[in-house]
């Protein structure tokens, strides 16, 4: 989820980003699948990347710290019929979840406090079964957020290390100011991340 710094506001924050589409990284994770299996969501939010998911046929587990953004999520008219969905409320750092298939992170990791982010990463990587999947975001040093408090912002060498035995199938270095979904100027500096176990 971007946009999400101060950690308030989020209805506001779900309304604006409510028409759009899965991210990019997911959808390149997808098309690396021949079948749907299970897939755990951090920082789901109300289900831009969960829904798509759920669509296709996978499992998710969604994981979010904000019991709004999963009333809206198991709310949502379109998760359609059977859908497998089960939703955990709690900081994704102090959240358990079983070995995946895929583990998305859509602009969620910089929201782990730095001296958090390596047991998180961690357990992300030792929780992708063999063949499974990262894909997410993390944030540069130029990023306009970079020195918040309660943040994590990576060099790029960091993050080459952080990928260090994954097989790399998207690693783009993004740089760009435009206006965050609560209309405020930001200078991003993003790293967009395909990586998949061997």
């Amino acid at each position: 989820m971007s946009d999400c710094a101060k950690n308030q506001g989020w209805s506001q924050y779900y309304d604006a980003t409510a028409e759009r589409p899965p991210r990019a990284t997911l959808l390149k994770a997808l098309a690396g699948y021949a079948a749907p299996g299970l897939a755990v969501d951090l920082g789901c939010g109300d289900g831009r990347d969960a829904v798509p998911l759920l669509q296709r046929g996978w499992e998710v587990i969604a994981i979010d710290s904000e019991p709004t953004a999963l009333e809206r999520l198991r709310a949502r008219p379109d998760l359609g019929e059977g859908a497998r969905l089960r939703t955990i409320c709690a900081r994704f750092e102090d959240a358990d979840w079983p070995s995946s298939d895929l583990v998305n992170a859509s602009f969620a990791l910089p929201l782990c406090p730095r001296e958090r982010f390596p047991a998180l990463w961690a357990k992300i990587r030792a929780s992708l079964k063999p063949g499974g999947r990262f894909a997410g975001q993390l944030y540069g040093e130029r990023d306009g957020w970079a020195g918040d408090p309660g943040m994590t912002h990576l060099l790029r060498g960091e993050i080459e290390r952080l990928l260090d035995g994954l097989v790399i199938e998207r690693l783009e270095e993004e740089e760009s100011d435009a206006v965050t979904p609560r209309g405020k100027k930001k200078h991003w500096h993003i790293f967009h991340i395909v990586a998949r176990r061997g």
